[in-house]
């Protein structure tokens, strides 16, 4: 029978402080202005810019100073060195941009709060001090108001998707923000926030384009006024161009390719201006247009931009505010790769950026998901990541379970926001951060050695993602290249209707070696001289408590023998040396994790539990080579003390020892007394 132990996360602190290891990178900005170059980001002097973040949602954007402070210092620790602030605009919570605290009406989207910036400039302020950097997207789910001056306010939808990109006065609006936001004095740094390199990268809008149709009812609503000015658009844009369409008698979202080329320059012409205003203001950051992609013509759109985001989830939807279903199934056993649909958004020639990402809550098999992602995501060579979310509130010490919400399951009508993504108190995700940020941060995981290009034609800027080559992309660097675009430095070119041949169905390795993925054993491998990691279905590598021969055969100098059925394992050196020259490797072992009393019917939650929050304790007998004469395998626990050390001997050059038995937590430490 498993066992199961409590453990506790600090608003303040985490268990072990890594930040050490990146001492020289304090403060953020001390590289200069980041900047696109090709395929990457780099600082004004020359540094490659890597991110590895969270994002902050609604409140959590305006905590208070003490708060503030407590939060920098513990991502700090964590080895977190970038936050996306998001969601600043809902009217769903308080704070937010237009006020403090609930009860009072506001009239008007134009006038913001000045304690909440006070508040968001003392949080800056300290996440630059401790190293951390910021990124933003400007437009997110604002809510016109009467004051604003806006048509049929009250008919629009959270950032009056794709109205938003068309309609003159709410431009204006958005215009007014920027100018507003970036012109902005942050008095705790004294500078303006366009002229302090804390901020490195700026989303024009979030999860908007001007192919969102009619289906997509929780964002769009069809509203007269702004669709009969979206057709005379139509009309006059077929007249400059000298196309023969019937503007006002085609089905508004028809594929017919003059509505695709229209809807394509429509959000070109919208990005272009919004993109125009910023400079103008002399804000010198990478700038992107949207991160919600569901065909090929938003990315055309997006040529001027600077580099490209978009979002991934690993999750099946199905989480409603009464009945909770959440599938239980892990990554290591996809056929296809989980981000496949990134291939996609993955432009040749620009910088890519993923500001969503998650496994979230319940899913058992969570823990894989801060291990998979980056890992993958490094192999891509991509600029960085910010898992959705941290926190949508401030006040996180309240908290002593997983998935519930502040007072209830729900957030502007939404059953699935904090209660399943709020991720700060999960051992299973944040917990597992630290390798994370070093595999990103230090380049731990290398980019693939081959790249291949898909190529697509103007002709198929209407169509959805095609994901045949996706499982390419645990193996090669995978970029969509557009018609135009110059693919000669590519190594292959394949057709977007092509499938990716793979040599053996159950088995994904990188081309760098340092990658792999056993399908058919559910089990993931990372397999590189600073960090290495097993984490999946660890159980089927044991028969009748025998380890299978070939068991391991996957690591090199690491061997990993584990008793669970589901387990991640991971060691990362915290020094510049290889594991097995190291005098000081973190070891993380973690697997499930729940509240005190949860209860499941298969994906059906019955009960969500109470606190405190508890993890399986994982058994494993771990061998390391080591060059080394003495190593201590100390015990941490989650307030950070050396709760007992671990029996070990080092026999022949091999480290060897067991956990699980005596002083069971998640974290161990490795160390040259």
């Amino acid at each position: 029978m498993a066992k199961y132990i409590p453990v506790y996360a600090h608003p303040d602190h985490m268990p072990v402080d890594i930040s050490f290891v990146f001492k020289n990178e304090v403060p953020a900005g001390k590289h200069g202005f980041a900047q696109a170059k090709g395929e990457n980001i780099y600082f004004e002097d020359g540094t490659l810019a890597k991110f590895w973040g969270v994002m902050f949602n609604g409140a959590a954007c305006f905590p208070t100073h003490t708060q503030a402070e407590e939060t920098a210092q513990r991502l700090a620790q964590a080895g977190v060195n970038i936050v996306r602030f998001h969601q600043m605009d809902d009217e769903w919570v308080a704070p937010n941009l237009y006020r403090l605290t609930s009860g009072q009406r506001v009239t008007n989207t134009r006038d913001l709060c000045p304690e909440c910036l006070e508040r968001m400039d003392y949080l800056v302020k300290c996440l630059k001090d401790r190293g951390i950097y910021a990124c933003i997207d400007m437009t997110t789910y604002r809510r016109f108001k009467p004051g604003d001056g806006v048509k049929d306010a009250h008919l629009l939808h959270d950032g009056s998707r794709l109205y938003a990109m068309y309609d003159p006065t709410m431009i204006e609006l958005q215009k007014e923000f920027c100018t507003k936001f970036w012109t902005h004095v942050n008095p705790y740094t004294g500078l303006a926030n366009k002229d302090d390199p804390v901020w490195v990268m700026c989303d024009i809008i979030n999860e908007n384009n001007t192919f969102i149709n009619h289906n997509e009812r929780r964002w769009y609503n069809l509203i007269p006024y702004y669709d009969n000015m979206f057709r005379d658009m139509f009309h006059q844009w077929l007249q400059e161009n000298n196309i023969e369409y019937d503007a006002y008698g085609c089905e508004l979202f028809t594929k017919d390719q003059p509505m695709i080329l229209f809807r394509t320059e429509l959000m070109r012409r919208y990005l272009a201006t919004m993109k125009a205003h910023l400079r103008d203001l002399g804000v010198k950051i990478p700038l992107a247009g949207s991160n919600y992609h569901t065909t090929y013509g938003i990315l055309k759109a997006e040529e001027e931009m600077d580099f490209h985001d978009a979002h991934s989830y690993f999750y099946d939807w199905k989480w409603g505010e009464v009945e909770k279903i959440c599938t239980h199934r892990p990554i290591t056993g996809q056929p296809a790769s989980p981000m496949a649909n990134q291939c996609g958004n993955r432009v040749h020639g620009k910088p890519f950026f993923m500001t969503e990402w998650d496994m979230p809550f319940p899913n058992s098999y969570r823990a894989e998901g801060p291990l998979w992602y980056p890992a993958t995501a490094c192999l891509q060579n991509w600029t960085g990541m910010t898992i959705h979310t941290y926190g949508y509130g401030h006040k996180m010490s309240k908290y002593d379970l997983l998935g519930k919400a502040a007072s209830n399951d729900t957030i502007g009508g939404v059953p699935y926001r904090e209660g399943i993504f709020e991720i700060w108190n999960d051992p299973a995700k944040f917990g597992l951060f630290y390798h994370g940020a070093l595999m990103f941060r230090r380049g731990d995981v290398s980019p693939a050695q081959k790249t291949i290009g898909v190529k697509i034609p103007d002709e198929m800027l209407g169509q959805r993602y095609n994901t045949l080559c996706g499982s390419a992309m645990e193996i090669h660097q995978v970029h969509t290249v557009l018609e135009g675009m110059d693919c000669s430095d590519l190594d292959t070119i394949m057709d977007p209707q092509e499938k990716f041949p793979r040599e053996d169905p159950n088995m994904i390795i990188s081309d760098t070696g340092e990658l792999k993925r056993d399908i058919k054993r559910c089990i993931g491998y990372i397999d590189t001289p600073r960090t290495k990691s097993v984490y999946g279905k660890l159980g089927s590598m044991v028969v009748n408590k025998k380890i299978k021969p070939d068991s391991n055969r996957y690591l090199n100098g690491l061997t990993v023998n584990c008793k669970n059925d589901f387990a991640t394992i991971t060691l990362s050196s915290l020094t510049d040396d290889d594991l097995c020259n190291s005098n000081n490797i973190l070891m993380t072992a973690v697997g499930r994790a729940r509240n005190r009393g949860a209860q499941f019917d298969g994906e059906k939650m019955l009960d969500r539990g109470t606190g405190p929050i508890e993890i399986e304790v994982i058994n494993a007998h771990i061998e390391m080579k080591t060059s080394k004469e003495i190593l201590e395998v100390w015990s941490v626990d989650s307030d950070g003390f050396y709760c007992g050390r671990i029996d070990s001997v080092i026999e022949d050059g091999i480290l060897k020892f067991d956990i699980g038995e005596e002083f069971a937590t998640q974290y161990y430490l490795i160390l040259e007394p």
